[in-house]
């Protein structure tokens, strides 16, 4: 889900989804700030032993792409988290993203791309990043361009809380 970077968790779109469908359905945010692809990689499996949860909302890569590393990198540890959230019979759907332009074109389309491209080839549900109102808004994106402010997270859980009804049927 989202650690909520820059602001209190409560309004996080995490938290407001758990509310939203807390009567029905346990959600545990096991996001923490500032996390990697390769850190989540390596707490997954002990969060999938501990939780047992039918779904895992995969929703790394930012900070990744914030630290400029390798798409192939990036690629490579959310295909395993896949792999090992199958293994544990846990359906993943990826969440996906973009960066701002300033890390050049060819990174930034790389980047965005590789969410489409894993889920083509691992048939995962996505989630698409395609929140442009937000990255548009100065008043709904941070400074570092790619983390939402605490006005942008109703917007975020709409979305997502929409295609979690649309796809999973929550």
């Amino acid at each position: 889900m989202s650690a909520a970077y820059g602001f209190e968790e409560r309004s996080g779109w995490g938290s407001l989804i758990k509310n939203h469908f807390q009567a029905n359905h346990k959600i545990i945010n096991a996001s923490i700030s500032g996390d990697t692809t390769g850190g989540g990689l390596m707490r997954l499996p002990q969060l999938l032993t501990k939780f047992s949860p039918t779904h895992v909302i995969i929703e790394l890569g930012a900070n990744d792409g914030l630290r400029g590393y390798p798409i192939s990198i990036i690629e490579d540890n959310i295909k395993e988290m896949i792999e090992i959230c199958r293994s544990k019979a846990a359906r993943p759907i990826l969440f996906g993203m973009r960066i701002p332009g300033n890390y050049g074109s060819r990174y930034a389309e790389g980047f965005a791309n590789i969410y489409t491209k894993i889920a083509t080839e691992k048939h995962v549900d996505l989630i698409n990043f395609d929140f442009y109102e937000i990255t548009e808004t100065q008043s709904l994106i941070q400074s570092d361009g790619l983390h939402p402010t605490a006005s942008a997270q109703p917007i975020i859980k709409e979305k997502v809380q929409q295609f979690l009804i649309k796809t999973l049927g929550f």
